[in-house]
């Protein structure tokens, strides 16, 4: 059995091989297949692609294999859930301000921070900005799997706050079910990086991504902005229009506060707790 830091030392080792143009040229090719099969099973737009392309092309030519394979987690696993649907999940799609298909914003509010860290990590090899990345993939990870299973739960959600029943897809509701495929979606991620940073990455990894999920739905249920839409009577994330065309007004929140800055700011929240986390346990 391996050390944990004979585990960093190996893969620092293979890194340091692969650095240069070659693991750019690698990483771009990675990037446009990863884009280009979701932009073929319909999970990403074409701006949404090339926006992923690029996450890509970063995450793997500029930190390597290991940030390169916890991105493809996240992404391929979060695209297969997308397919589960049920009455539920059509009925809460009026509240989302987007569908399932992801464009460059929401591509980049999951992945630009992973991609930045894992350029980080590449640059120095401080194994810290591998565990900050680990947490903030756990964390949209988490949130994902918590929103696309979330809303097939045969109960109601609760607002996180005040635990008031809500119509399911509402921002900041959350559900046993939801919380539950939140935190196997941390641990997905936590455990696939543990082959490179051992039990306290896997630990410090599902903690941060647990915790971000979790600020997610604070944000969501307290200055995220949600509309409401006067023809259906029902909140929203859609804004200027509803679905039905009619106009929404603000009725919660900051204006400026969408989705995708939400979910930016939850993956921030994951890669600190885990950070943090790191350095306790170390």
């Amino acid at each position: 059995m391996f050390s944990t830091e004979n585990q960093w030392i190996i893969h620092k080792d293979i890194r340091i091989r692969m650095m240069g143009w070659p693991q750019w040229v690698l990483g771009l090719g990675l990037g446009i297949a990863a884009g280009g099969v979701g932009y073929l099973i319909h999970a990403l737009t074409p701006a949404g692609a090339l926006a992923a392309a690029v996450v890509g092309t970063l995450t793997m030519g500029g930190g390597g294999i290991a940030p390169a394979v916890l991105l493809l987690l996240f992404f391929f696993s979060s695209s297969l859930l997308s397919r589960a649907s049920n009455e539920s999940k059509r009925r809460a799609q009026a509240y989302f301000s987007k569908n399932d298909r992801r464009d460059p914003g929401q591509v980049l509010a999951n992945g630009a921070l992973a991609a930045v860290l894992a350029v980080l990590y590449g640059l120095g090899g401080e194994e810290i900005w591998f565990v900050g990345l680990a947490g903030a993939l756990a964390a949209v990870t988490a949130d994902t799997w918590a929103t696309e299973l979330g809303v097939l739960a045969s109960g109601r959600p609760r607002l996180i706050t005040t635990g008031e029943s809500v119509e399911a897809g509402t921002s900041g509701g959350i559900t046993l079910t939801g919380t539950v495929a939140a935190a196997a979606g941390a641990s997905l991620i936590a455990l696939a990086g543990s082959g490179l940073g051992g039990q306290r990455l896997a630990i410090s990894a599902a903690i941060g991504g647990l915790s971000g999920a979790l600020f997610d739905s604070l944000l969501g249920a307290t200055i995220q902005a949600s509309y409401h839409c006067p023809a259906c009577d029902r909140q929203t994330e859609r804004h200027p229009l509803h679905g039905c065309g009619t106009e929404t007004f603000l009725v919660r929140g900051w204006p400026w506060l969408e989705n995708d800055a939400v979910n930016f700011m939850a993956s921030v929240a994951g890669a600190l707790i885990a950070m943090g986390g790191w350095r306790l346990l170390g």
